[in-house]
């Protein structure tokens, strides 16, 4: 998770440095990555968050939910 202003590239290039860095851990580390930046919060806060997470890790619940 970012906090404070940033730069979709930077996102990016985290992401990207995570899953290389940790990509001899795994056999399998998709390279699906998607981000949204929105720097506009919430109407009350004076603050966005962005959460981001692996799909992959969450494919066999919904797998589970279809059958």
């Amino acid at each position: 998770m970012f906090r404070g202003r940033m730069i979709s590239k930077e996102v990016d290039e985290q992401v990207i440095n995570v899953q290389n860095r940790n990509s001899s851990c795994f056999d399998l580390i998709p390279s699906i990555v998607k981000s949204s930046i929105c720097d506009i919060p919430p109407r009350g806060l004076s603050m966005a968050s962005t959460f981001f997470s692996n799909s992959a890790s969450i494919q066999e619940m919904f797998r589970r939910m279809n059958e």
